[in-house]
């Protein structure tokens, strides 16, 4: 009998994972399954390593819909049959076709049409129609009785007993996004898809029996099967592995060259070293690909940064994939690629936002859309998620869906309904959603992708894989990751800008210039890092004072430290105490003062995790792999990581450990789960970081331009300019003369770009641009209105933004002129004339303006005052208290500070209780940081945006002093004269 099966990889349908399917066949005694799911072959490859386990025949299909409507399936012979069904459906997806019906030809495909909707005549040999058991009363009447060797005994399974069915009902009212009493019952599967006996199956075919002997016959013909151990990547860059060999240490000795001179014999050595690990792993290739994306990203000019653990290989360093010096960090190859490791080597490149969609472009078109994907990945019904989604289709309203959300209430709290809504959501936990794409994973592969998947097109992207990392991983690919970053388009436009301002060229690659730069290492030192790639959150800054970081060597270790892992196991603030204090400490046992000297006996790194587990548990470097993995959220196992930690509990009790210590170092290792980095990575932030913080030290006002034209960063844009403000560059409001839609930089005059001017028309902001680039700069408003195209409305905005003020007239004036212009439009009249039309001429009386008006127009306009400050603005000036300067002058004693609010970081305490950590800056610029204990937080709450009078004890920590606050409150702003 042919059986076939849904997966939960239908999406919202199915309710079975394919572990419990094929539990579930070989069960029942099942020799052979299909899996074949709805529109998607995502969980083939799962489910044929899950057979080959469980000895059970696998066989791939799917099952084809058009809108909800099912029409018929698809059965692969073999793995070319497969490719067939993957092609298919990777066509219909690129190209956003619908499904043909009937199927198109195929050469290793069985079709099998439902009996419901079964064409008249089947003409092709490898067409067939199912027919179930409960359809078997209207098969009598029907006139394919006379034609049996067409038919089919065909059983669907799509969840288990009664139970299954009510979840397959919720999955699908959530599906169509309706009431669970309004679901229609065309949406839902037969109640009778769960899994049947075999020999009940045959019983119920027994006045049937041709069919029992045509689905045998058919299913016997079907089998598919995946070398699960050669890489499938591309395997020749040149067109020979021996090729490839031979240009890769061409290429790595001139890189040699190029990063130590000719006489570095470490470097040669650990380059020869890694060379015939890469030649005898054959990875050449994977190398030589990354090499030429590099070689094609730097002939366009976009700036890169490899890191992650690509970073430990020296001879990505000589070819400029990374700019990391793995000699100087004493990095090691073996973590990026090592014969004992069970996963494969993936390089990390990350590109400017606005740059990288031209990378994967060039990818796709180098490589070829047949050999070349992005990676997908697969959203899962989470907690809240669940809640959400479950209490629309319970048809609850959305106040008592968010109470239901943010305080779900005790099992002995839940009335019938409730308690039916979370039974339900438990069973749906992790259950797959949508399928979405990976944050940068790209592959290139030697057979065509569709050998292993079909393609989705997500919008906006490229052809995209249907499964993810895990499953690329595990029929072994190697990922590329092309990322995007705003941080790299901070650095890049900077650089251009001093190119085209200033005639200034900056190698940001010359990363050793940096390092040892005299204001850089001051200014990391003293946490004035505002802007800096990882460097400028208040965490971050007060962690960069607390250990007096100047060195490379420092920030790579900082970079790790501030990592929730290291901070929530104690061990951060362990880190600082022992670098303070290096000879006020006790290691926990020898082998962590063995490991981890350089590190004051804390576990920062990856590595150093590896380390202990190796060193210290002696668990193997294959477990001591998986449990890396583990860490950074790139392992599924549980079963294995559980089994790994009774390893490590068991030989920690051989070695004679004793249990205290063996807990509180496995304490350490657990905390790190999902955030910890590898050094190689946190080296390659440090890079970064260095390169932008040299720029900000010595060109701050294209730094901070670069910055806010990127809108990236930790803090809001209004906060860069204040920072551009301080380190003293004169802001400027939008100038229709001056300005471009982006901000832009003129000696030390920053023009706020148009960009920023909120309802303000993308296309008349580049039109001004564009007309005065072409024709000069306009000369009245009169010449404005008749070069510029745009309606009144938004000339209104240009005036009230005081945009004009090249005319000498006031705002009042101008938008008097303007009305009086008459009409809803302010017409083109003359794009360009020999002639200026002249103006009609006005005799206004004299109109009362203020700076406070002007104030409030730019907070509506831009969110943010430029000509005053919220200092200015206030209805009493600040003037008691001290100033962020004078802070650690001092430490211990209740003080009074005015500041504007920057930011807030909320946090839990172990008792559940709200804790706030402010950010402000004084009148002057200065930041400075506050904490706001739970009984603070109750008594004087944030009131939004604006200038608060604190009043507190100053308090040091390791060199880095902050206000304790006692009281606050927000100060009054003087209203706004026309509204009062």
């Amino acid at each position: 009998m042919l059986f076939t099966s849904h997966s939960y990889y239908s999406l919202r349908y199915g309710t079975l994972s394919v572990e419990d399917l094929v539990a579930g066949a070989k069960a029942q005694g099942l020799q052979a399954l299909v899996l074949a799911d709805i529109n998607n072959t995502s969980a083939t490859t799962d489910f044929i390593r899950e057979c080959k386990e469980h000895d059970i025949r696998p066989v791939a299909g799917v099952s084809c819909h058009n809108e909800g409507e099912f029409k018929y399936l698809l059965i692969a012979r073999n793995n070319k049959g497969f490719r067939e069904i993957n092609d298919l459906l990777s066509e219909l997806n690129i190209r956003k076709l619908p499904l043909p019906c009937p199927a198109p030809d195929f050469e290793d495909v069985i079709v099998v049409y439902p009996l419901i909707s079964a064409p008249e005549k089947l003409e092709k040999e490898n067409e067939y129609i199912g027919i179930k058991h409960w359809e078997l009363n209207r098969l009598v009447s029907s006139p394919w009785r006379h034609n049996q060797t067409k038919l089919l005994a065909w059983h669907q399974i799509t969840f288990t007993g009664t139970k299954g069915f009510e979840l397959h009902r919720h999955l699908r009212a959530i599906d169509n996004n309706c009431l669970l009493s309004k679901l229609p019952a065309t949406e839902l599967a037969h109640p009778g898809q769960t899994f049947l006996d075999p020999h009940k199956a045959r019983q119920a075919f027994s006045a049937w029996e041709q069919l029992l002997l045509n689905s045998n016959r058919v299913l016997g013909m079907c089998n598919i099967d995946f070398d699960f151990k050669s890489i499938k990547n591309k395997k020749s860059f040149t067109g020979h592995p021996y090729d490839d060999r031979i240009l890769l240490e061409k290429l790595a000795m001139d890189g040699l060259a190029y990063r130590y001179g000719k006489s570095n014999k470490e470097a040669l050595r650990r380059i020869r070293h890694e060379l015939e690990i890469i030649d005898r792993l054959g990875f050449s290739a994977y190398f030589l690909i990354t090499w030429d994306i590099i070689r094609y990203s730097m002939s366009r000019g976009f700036y890169h940064v490899g890191r992650g653990s690509g970073a430990n290989s020296i001879v990505a360093y000589c070819l400029r994939i990374t700019d990391v010096d793995p000699i100087a960090i004493d990095l090691y190859f073996e973590r990026f690629i090592n014969p004992l490791r069970t996963s494969l080597p993936d390089f990390d490149i990350d590109y400017s936002w606005k740059e990288r969609d031209e990378v994967l472009d060039y990818i796709f078109k180098r490589y070829g859309r047949l050999h070349t994907a992005l990676l997908g990945a697969m959203s899962t019904f989470k907690g809240k998620s669940i809640l959400r989604e479950l209490g629309k289709v319970f048809g609850l309203p959305k106040s008592e869906i968010d109470e239901l959300v943010e305080k779900p209430p005790k099992p002995e709290q839940q009335g019938p309904l409730i308690r039916r809504l979370m039974e339900v959501g438990v069973q749906m936990v992790d259950f797959p959603n949508i399928r979405s794409i990976h944050a940068g994973g790209v592959l290139v592969s030697e057979e065509p992708l569709t050998c292993y998947t079909a393609l989705d097109m997500p919008p906006k992207a490229f052809p995209t894989t249907q499964w993810d990392m895990y499953v690329a991983e595990a029929i072994g690919f190697e990922k590329l990751d092309i990322l995007s970053q705003r941080g790299l388009g901070h650095i890049d436009e900077c650089t251009k800008i001093l190119q085209q301002n200033r005639g200034i060229k900056v190698n940001v690659h010359h990363v050793e210039d940096f390092i040892q730069n005299t204001q850089v290492k001051s200014q990391l030192r003293n946490g004035e890092t505002i802007g800096c790639f990882y460097i400028e959150s208040p965490a971050m800054r007060g962690l960069l004072k607390k250990l007096r970081c100047d060195t490379y060597i420092a920030l790579v270790a900082t970079s790790s430290i501030i990592r929730p892992g290291v901070a929530r196991s104690g061990m951060m603030k362990e880190y600082i105490h022992r670098f303070h204090h290096p000879n006020g400490f006790k290691y926990i046992h020898p082998v962590m003062e063995e490991q981890l000297k350089e590190t004051y006996g804390v576990m920062v790194y990856q590595e150093d995790v590896l380390k202990v587990c190796h060193h210290f548990a002696g668990l193997d470097l294959a477990d001591a792999d998986i449990l890396r993995r583990a860490m950074s959220g790139k392992f599924r196992s549980k079963h294995e990581f559980e089994r790994i930690r009774g390893r490590f509990f068991g030989n920690c009790q051989e070695r004679g450990h004793p249990e205290a210590i063996a807990k509180e170092v496995w304490r350490q290792i657990e905390s790190f789960a999902g955030y910890s980095f590898s050094k190689a990575h946190s080296a390659s932030y440090a890079v970064e970081s260095f390169q932008s913080l040299y720029l900000k030290a010595h060109f701050p006002h294209e730094f901070h331009v670069a910055v806010i034209n990127n809108f990236g960063g930790f803090y809001q844009t209004w906060v860069y300019f204040n920072e551009a403000k301080r380190c003293g560059a004169h802001v400027e409001l939008p100038c229709v003369n001056q300005g471009y839609y982006k901000t832009s930089l003129q000696g030390e005059v920053i023009y706020t770009g148009f960009i920023h001017v909120q309802n303000l028309e993308t296309s008349v902001a580049q039109s001004i641009e564009q007309e005065r680039d072409n024709n000069g700069t306009y000369h009245s408003l009169q010449d404005f209105v008749n070069r510029v195209p745009l309606g009144r409305e938004q000339l209104l905005l240009l005036i009230r933004i005081n945009a004009l003020r090249f005319t000498g007239k006031t705002k009042q004036q101008l938008l008097w002129e303007a009305h009086m212009a008459g009409g809803s439009k302010v017409q083109r009249v003359n794009p360009v004339t020999l002639f200026e039309t002249p103006a009609h001429t006005f005799t206004l009386p004299e109109l009362e303006r203020s700076s406070l008006e002007d104030a409030y127009d730019e907070i509506e306009l831009l969110g943010w005052p430029v000509t005053l400050s919220y200092f200015d603005m206030l209805e009493q000036p600040a003037t008691r208290g001290i100033i962020a300067q004078y802070l650690k002058q001092y430490v211990g004693k209740r003080v009074q500070m005015a500041g504007s609010l920057v930011t807030i970081k909320y946090v839990s305490t172990i008792h559940r209780e709200i804790m706030h950590f402010g950010t402000f800056f004084d009148h002057h610029g200065m930041f400075f940081d506050t904490v706001h204990f739970p009984q603070v937080v109750k008594r004087y709450p944030f009131r939004g945006k604006g200038i608060y009078l604190i009043v507190g004890k100053v308090v040091e920590e390791f060199g880095f002093a902050s206000l304790e606050v006692e009281k606050m409150e927000k100060l009054p702003m003087k209203k706004d004269p026309r509204y009062v």
